[in-house]
């Protein structure tokens, strides 16, 4: 009831794989990944000994009609075509977001947090992602929608690939505004922002030269809020990337005991509101937090490129399952302890909301959960 097999199958049924007769369907297949992405498998024999273990409900559990053995599943994550799960996540990441958007937040608009997370490989065994000369790696590049939680876009790169180039592959939305770290600060890619009518927010890198327009020069720090300027670039090549006027704010955060510098080309919201759209850069940190550490990305069950490319688009098709199913039960709980119950509890049957409400009565929960997929 919570993943659609219908539009699945529909993605399945566009690509010309060559595993699609097999009796170990892609179905199954996805089924098997996101059980191991719930129950935190490090290795793939960990995983198949397991399903195998539960082989007499291996077809009520939807793995098919037979045990799951480590020579299948590791060709089927060898051989099989990545770009489906891909096609599929991002269904996913379009439900779930449609699902989620009535989630209250402090602020009016779309908001989007920007960043990357580069995952170290070993180069004797991943040499098709080489990064230097002595390691291998890979880069997920993710765009967070922050009122929702989702990862509205996300894609793998080689290691090399710079931050800046995934500025490139958004499509910006008019008057919804991007957040970016300051491993993003291009200014004629900023520049491109600002003329697609989006706006953005940024973390001063370096010292640019620049020149005071307008605003208060010295605020009294109430809210943090230092400086509010409006300035333009005055070097040669800033000034030439970036020959419009920006507001230039400078915020202390008491709780840290430091300054930051932001600019951004959004002359409406208040200073705070600025420093506080920046703070919620966090949850792309924990989305990636998440996706190294609860979903284990860091040890990959298969050595191939299509090994772990299929491994990272099934765990944001899970994280995408368990925020639908958090907002569609009103657990009103973050989707990482969501996560954490719903992995403690997936082979022995029991009640999805009662499992829940027993957690908050604050008694002790002996029954595991199956959930069911099927729709």
């Amino acid at each position: 009831m919570y993943l659609p097999q219908r539009q699945f199958r529909r993605i399945v049924s566009k690509f010309n794989d060559r595993t699609q007769n097999w009796s170990f369907s892609h179905w199954n297949h996805l089924l098997v990944l996101i059980f191991g992405r719930l129950l935190e498998c490090g290795t793939l024999r960990e995983l198949t000994d397991i399903t195998t273990a539960h082989a007499k409900r291996s077809n009520q559990l939807g793995f098919g009609n037979s045990a799951v053995v480590r020579s299948t599943l590791s060709k089927a994550n060898m051989l099989r075509e990545p770009r489906l799960f891909e096609e599929f996540a991002f269904y996913m990441v379009s439900l779930a977001q449609r699902r989620r958007i009535t989630k209250e937040f402090e602020l009016h608009g779309r908001f989007y947090a920007v960043d990357s997370t580069t995952i170290d490989l070993c180069m004797s065994v991943f040499r098709w992602a080489l990064f230097r000369s002595t390691k291998s790696g890979i880069k997920v590049h993710t765009q967070i929608d922050i009122i929702t939680e989702i990862p509205v876009f996300y894609r793998i790169t080689n290691a090399k690939v710079h931050d800046s180039k995934a500025m490139d592959w958004i499509e910006y939305e008019s008057n919804a505004c991007y957040i970016f770290d300051r491993g993003y600060f291009d200014l004629a890619r900023l520049f491109r922002i600002h003329l697609c009518g989006a706006f953005f927010v940024i973390r001063e890198k370096g010292n640019p030269e620049f020149e005071f327009l307008d605003g208060e020069d010295m605020l009294d720090g109430e809210d943090g809020v230092l400086l509010d300027q409006t300035i333009r670039f005055t070097g040669k090549r800033n000034a030439g990337n970036y020959p419009a006027v920006l507001r230039r704010i400078v915020y202390y955060a008491a709780d840290l005991g430091r300054s930051f510098v932001y600019y951004t080309n959004n002359f409406y919201l208040a200073a705070k509101d600025i420093a506080l759209l920046y703070r919620y850069r966090w949850q792309v940190e924990l989305f990636f937090k998440w996706i190294k550490q609860h979903l284990r990305v860091k040890r990959f069950w298969g050595d191939s490129e299509n090994a772990v490319r299929i491994q990272i688009h099934v765990a944001i098709i899970t994280y995408c399952l368990v925020a639908i199913i958090e907002h569609d039960l009103k657990l009103e709980r973050p989707v990482f302890e969501v996560m954490r119950i719903l992995g403690s509890s997936l082979l022995v049957k029991d009640d999805l909301l009662e499992l829940f409400r027993q957690r908050q009565d604050d008694m002790v929960d002996s029954g595991q959960l199956e959930l069911n997929f099927n729709c």
